[in-house]
């Protein structure tokens, strides 16, 4: 591992050139114009993977994104990790937010990255974190220094709710069989207060449209009169938490899987200044569910809230209309026991039932995905917090995220192995927002620790 260390350090600054020259492509998922570039993503994915040291590595094609595999297989006796990751980005929007355009990417210093921090779309989720597996197996290619089976299964379609994924790691099992799954899609608490991932919400992703009027009428001639669709909308929207942020859809939280009280004095023992907090977000003050601590409100409570709201006229000056139709997209996260399906029912019938008679409600379905709990008795974690231990200095906090990777659960319920969640990213890194970025410190210090962990993890197996 020492030639390992000593390549890396020798080779970053052109890791760093390479991974720029990736996040220049545009490979937004979500919007159809971007097809050929999130085609382009993958081919450039791929050859990054043949040239780093896969002894094979192909596109396949799916019903919507490709996705990248590849492996390098060492010996049968030995174990084997699949490393999976996504190379499309969220839409950039709002663009006059950005400091610099999202698909050019630029290093600055910033009060928490004073190394530098690359900013660009992607950079953190998941292009960065992606690339630090690729130049770890490099690494240890050109060291002769792979101690297990690697496979790589990079897909396009995350950002999107990874449709297809289900499909291919069930047509292709065999292909994709290992002992443990390693995902780069999660952060650290603090560059000084390394952590690992131990949980992640579920979500279910729902959109709804309120119609009213047949088309859009005069609000002089109508108003007071026709049920506006943007004012009943906003009504049942507000609706949905009562006083104390609590959830009103009947049967929400019957499943919720409740934290000991130990569990909870544990959670909150981690690193957390509320006054920072909230100046780093710039807000006043913080709203959530009463009873709860901030910790506990974005880790181990389910929560929704609206990502998107529009309707009637949104163009320069003004114009009284009536609009005949509102809209919204809204998102659940779930923790443990609660299951997507379920809730997204829940929320549809108690959406449709609180409709009054003065419009008609559709809500349509998007995608969703199971909560995950990983253990931190098992072999990988404990390979992982070494790992970390190891090029961080200090041993790493088990924490419980508030974002959601689907794909977590599914990894579980078709390849039977659990997954290791090893990120490097800060939540302050504006993953999903503009100025999206990701430190050339947590870049570098990915790269350092994988091979620890592969290494870790190969002699744990042998010893157990």
């Amino acid at each position: 591992m020492e030639n390992v260390q000593r390549y890396i350090e020798e080779h970053k600054e052109r890791f760093l050139e390479e991974l720029l020259e990736l996040l220049r492509i545009p490979s937004i998922s979500a919007d159809s114009k971007y097809r050929g570039d999130v085609a382009k993503a993958a081919e450039a994915v791929k050859d990054h993977l043949k040239n780093a040291g896969t002894a094979s590595v192909d596109i396949y094609p799916t019903k919507g994104h490709p996705i990248v595999y590849g492996e390098r297989l060492v010996s049968k006796s030995l174990p084997t990790v699949l490393v999976y990751g996504h190379y499309d980005v969220q839409p950039p929007d709002p663009l006059d937010l950005w400091t610099s355009p999202p698909f050019e990417p630029m290093i600055k210093k910033t009060t928490i990255h004073p190394d530098g921090a690359i900013f660009a779309r992607g950079s953190c989720d998941d292009k960065g974190q992606l690339f630090m597996h690729i130049k770890a197996l490099e690494s240890m290619d050109r060291c002769q220094a792979i101690p297990c089976n690697l496979k790589f299964l990079f897909e396009g379609e995350e950002e999107v709710g990874s449709n297809n994924l289900e499909t291919f790691c069930s047509e292709y099992k065999e292909l994709l069989a290992c002992d443990v799954v390693c995902i780069s899609d999660t952060s650290i608490i603090a560059n000084d207060t390394p952590s690992i991932t131990t949980g992640l919400r579920g979500l279910s992703y729902v959109e709804v449209e309120v119609i009213g009027p047949a088309k859009d009428l005069h609000s002089g001639v109508y108003g007071g009169a026709v049920g506006n669709p943007i004012n009943v909308l906003a009504s049942m929207i507000a609706s949905l938490k009562d006083k104390n942020g609590h959830i009103t859809i009947p049967g929400f939280y019957t499943d919720v899987l409740e934290i000991s009280d130990e569990d909870r004095i544990a959670m909150n023992a981690a690193p957390y200044d509320e006054d920072a907090y909230k100046a780093e977000l710039k807000v006043d003050g913080l709203m959530g569910e009463k009873g709860y601590t901030t910790i506990e409100r974005t880790s181990i409570r389910p929560t929704l809230d609206v990502n998107g709201i529009w309707g009637g006229y949104t163009g320069e000056g003004a114009k009284t209309v009536l609009p005949s139709k509102a809209f919204a997209k809204i998102s659940m996260r779930l923790v443990p026991n609660q299951d997507p399906g379920k809730i997204t029912k829940l929320f549809s019938q108690h959406f449709r039932a609180i409709a009054p008679d003065a419009v008609k409600v559709k809500v349509t379905p998007h995608h969703g995905g199971k909560p995950a709990v990983t253990p931190t008795n098992s072999l990988e974690y404990q390979a992982a917090a070494d790992a970390m231990e190891k090029t961080f200095g200090k041993k790493p906090i088990p924490a419980r995220g508030g974002g959601s990777i689907p794909i977590v659960s599914l990894f579980e319920d078709i390849l039977g192995v659990k997954a290791v969640l090893m990120g490097f990213g800060l939540d302050s890194d504006d993953i999903h927002s503009p100025n999206e970025h990701f430190g050339i410190y947590n870049f570098y210090q990915g790269i350092r620790t994988i091979p620890y962990f592969l290494e870790n993890y190969a002699n744990a197996k042998k010893s157990s």
